[in-house]
């Protein structure tokens, strides 16, 4: 403990102990108003914890505190007491979308883990008040993004077509689970769209457990502006998953992976049914190899 918070700790002792003779008395707004300082002291402690050469402001303050642990699920009471400000609710959003930082609320994890994506074991039955870190690095693009998020929010179409038209826009880059809520305007399903944008429409919309290990938890990205072929659509994510863990996230004929993408060369990694998905050819893992998409349209061309 710092000598500032010890002292800090010394003035409430003694406002507690002159708070006991408060309690014998019956006037209700006298109570009351002996309470004020203990409450204004307390703030102070909360906000001595954190030396100011380390977080000055209570964003800091808070972002100081959610670096410390990353991954933690922390509850918005203990961000109201580093901070030492109701509004701590507000400072956290800056820090998402002003800062970039991926910081998700119980409520958004919660729904993505709805729809299939994972998350630690311990993640489940989150509240909308508790909040993760999910990564500890920075993305100095989000400012931008949210600008462009902010607009296609507005648009007068379908959830699934805000979604998309966001993904589009951001084409090779991740974004998180908070932007795509934030397009959807809040609306819980979603999570849902996205899902459905992958499995029953074919884009190539990835996740860490849906053949981008690489990539955060609760991030997704959009590979490539396109769709795949029909009959790729209902490959399992389980299925598919397996198969590129098999084949090393590698294109098994050319040896391309993501560690080589960029944006001069935005291929990805697709499923190829060895004997044809028209001619019978099933959803498993024997009939099934990874291909990029340069090599994948070769081989339908022959």
């Amino acid at each position: 403990m710092t000598d500032k918070s010890e002292d800090i700790r010394l003035r409430l002792e003694g406002l507690v102990k002159n708070f006991e003779s408060e309690l014998q008395r019956n006037e209700l707004r006298e109570k009351v108003l002996s309470l004020v300082p203990m409450f204004r002291e307390l703030r102070l402690l909360g906000k001595s914890l954190i030396p100011a050469e380390l977080a000055s402001s209570a964003r800091d303050r808070i972002l100081h505190y959610f670096l410390k642990y990353p991954q933690t699920i922390i509850h918005g009471d203990e961000l109201l007491v580093v901070s030492g400000i109701q509004e701590y609710a507000r400072r956290v959003r800056e820090l998402r979308i002003q800062f970039g930082w991926s910081i998700a609320s119980g409520l958004t994890i919660g729904e993505m883990m709805n729809e299939g994506e994972e998350f630690p074991q311990n993640f489940t039955g989150l509240r909308p008040e508790e909040y993760v870190l999910l990564t500890t690095e920075q993305d100095v693009c989000a400012a931008y993004r949210w600008n462009v998020a902010n607009d296609i929010r507005k648009q007068s179409t379908s959830i699934r077509d805000r979604i998309l038209a966001y993904l589009k826009a951001n084409v090779g880059q991740p974004v998180t689970g908070e932007e795509l809520r934030y397009v959807a305007r809040n609306k819980t399903e979603w999570a849902r769209r996205v899902r459905e944008l992958r499995t029953e429409h074919g884009w190539s919309i990835v996740t860490h457990h849906t053949g981008r290990p690489d990539l955060p938890i609760g991030t997704y990205v959009l590979e490539s502006d396109r769709q795949s072929p029909e009959h790729d659509r209902t490959i399992p994510d389980a299925v598919r998953r397996s198969v590129l863990r098999r084949d090393h996230y590698r294109c098994t004929q050319c040896g391309w992976s993501h560690e080589e993408w960029n944006p001069s060369d935005p291929r990805h990694l697709e499923l190829h049914h060895v004997h044809p998905h028209a001619e019978g050819g099933k959803n498993q893992e024997t009939n099934l190899v990874t291909l990029c998409t340069t090599c994948h349209d070769q081989v339908h061309a022959k």
